[in-house]
């Protein structure tokens, strides 16, 4: 194709993608995708590899190709009809953790098989053994929820998912708004059987190939920690994500090979959840204009050894690993790409998804919380947003306090928590959160204390603090660990100081006029 016509057909199908996320949000029930939209939408070629992606959240993206081959593996690539569609959840079939729950369905014209549409959202409640479905203090898979391997979405799936999850109702609604959203996608995708798709891909390839041959060939490597794999004494000591990134012409090998073994506790990694954070952190060094398809990751290779906790094997607990050792993860790949190329990386980012878990009799609150972006070269990190693999919003104020017996008390920026630098690093939150009754509350949170790196002579940005006020007095805190499960009553008060980012640069920012500035 000539070079208008190919963008102009991969802006199309990319606005299918996008068309099928709004229809997700749009008709979902809980406040966790309609608000947060924690949920991905993309299309796929027929052999199941990314042909376009919505904007939303990359670790649900670089890893839904792991579900749609799970699906033609279970079913194959012709072996289902027009309407029917496959769910699947499980982290060791095409899955990363149980919440997360993928619907494909296939695009047919006649007896063509023209590709796929996907979705994914975050479920807030799929059973196990706290509400959320991310207990910290499980050690299996089992632990934490309904597994569902590849198996064709029906009612009596659909009835035994709602009947293992505490919110019912808004189960059933959130997978109706999925289904949704891959009819949608379906019909739309069908306009193009006979477009060349191909050429989407190999466009992709053709970019990141020349993206990576004009970088320099090489070996850098670099490692951070993870605090902890769960609340035990046991789990208290960090975890190490080791990386050595390889450059060669015009290929790139990614080898987490001395990557401490999986651990007791659900700060574990499925390889899909891995792959994907390669993908982002590879794109964030190269160039983010190059389309995110399966071809621009042909030139990728992953070495992920098994039974690490970048690579968990069953039966390992992984709901955590999907959240944070994601993060970590990405992390480690811009510190190594950084040294390769350090006018295109930024320092760390909060590091950590601040993953907040309230649930009481009949309904589940899911939130992760906002932190501070790493400064990077030529403007300072932006605070109180989303960073790293997560590309959720916040839950509103308003809509938080209408949908749960929740009150938020404060919340405003974490001052002082970013990297001092040239560009300093972008500034935490601190926010207060009164329960109206009792409850139980679930913390999966990092950088507690490790703090988020800076770069090219930045300091690094402040580690977070999780705090119990019992009756939302002050004057009695109570710190609490980076990650647990506890039981508040009505009038207690959580605070949570999310990270600041890292600073970069040598010296303070005294010339740069902010675009915040009169």
């Amino acid at each position: 194709m000539d070079p208008a016509s190919l963008q102009v057909l991969i802006s199309r199908l990319t606005g299918v993608a996008e068309e099928m996320s709004g229809v997700l949000r749009r008709a979902a029930f809980s406040p966790n995708i309609k608000e947060r939209a924690d949920c991905s939408s993309a299309l796929f070629t027929p052999d199941g590899e990314l042909l376009v992606q919505a904007e939303n959240i990359p670790v649900h993206l670089g890893s839904m190709p792991a579900s749609v081959r799970a699906a033609i593996d279970r079913f194959g690539a012709a072996g289902l009809r027009g309407g029917e569609q496959v769910i699947l959840n499980d982290p060791y079939a095409g899955g990363t953790h149980l919440n997360d729950v993928t619907l494909v369905a296939p695009c047919l014209v006649g007896a063509r098989l023209v590709g796929w549409a996907a979705n994914r959202a975050h479920h807030a409640d799929v059973g196990g053994m706290a509400p959320g479905s991310i207990p910290p203090d499980a050690v299996t898979i089992q632990q934490e929820g309904l597994r569902i391997p590849p198996v064709l979405l029906g009612e009596p799936v659909i009835e035994v998912l709602v009947a293992n999850s505490r919110t019912p109702d808004e189960r059933r609604g959130d997978l109706d708004a999925q289904i949704g959203a891959n009819v949608v996608g379906v019909e739309r995708l069908a306009a193009f059987a006979d477009a060349p798709l191909d050429d989407v891909c190999a466009y992709g390839e053709r970019r990141m190939r020349a993206a990576l041959a004009a970088m320099p060939d090489g070996r850098w490597s670099f490692d951070d920690v993870i605090d902890s794999s769960g609340p035990a004494e046991d789990q208290r000591r960090p975890a190490t994500v080791r990386v050595e990134v390889v450059i060669e012409g015009d290929s790139v090998t990614f080898d987490f090979t001395g990557t401490d073994a999986q651990r007791p506790g659900n700060v574990n990694a499925v390889e899909a959840v891995t792959v994907s954070a390669v993908g982002f952190a590879l794109r964030t060094a190269t160039d983010p204009t190059i389309p995110a398809n399966g071809g621009a990751l042909r030139p990728v290779r992953v070495v992920a050894p098994a039974g690490t906790i970048v690579a968990a094997t069953f039966p390992a607990a992984v709901g955590a690993g999907n959240v944070e050792v994601s993060q970590r993860v990405a992390d480690v790949c811009l510190g190594a790409l950084a040294q390769a190329v350090p006018d295109r990386v930024g320092a760390a980012g909060q590091g950590t998804m601040n993953n907040l878990m309230v649930g009481g009799d009949r309904w589940v609150y899911y939130e992760t919380v906002a932190g501070g972006q790493g400064g990077r070269p030529g403007r300072p990190g932006m605070s109180g947003v989303h960073t790293g693999m997560t590309n959720t919003l916040n839950t509103p104020i308003e809509a938080l306090e209408r949908a749960y017996p929740l009150r938020v008390r404060q919340c405003r920026l974490r001052r002082g928590s970013g990297g001092a630098g040239q560009y300093p690093g972008g500034e935490g939150i601190e926010r207060d959160l009164e329960m109206l009754e009792d409850c139980t509350v679930s913390l999966i949170t990092e950088r507690r204390v490790s703090r988020p790196w800076g770069l090219a002579g930045g300091e690094p940005g402040a580690v977070g603090e999780n705090w119990l006020l019992p009756g939302g007095d002050g004057a009695l805190v109570d710190r609490l660990p980076d990650k647990c499960t506890i039981r508040l009553r009505a009038g207690d008060v959580l605070r949570m100081l999310t990270p600041g980012g890292g600073g970069w640069g040598h010296g303070a920012l005294t010339d740069l006029v902010l675009e915040t500035d009169p």
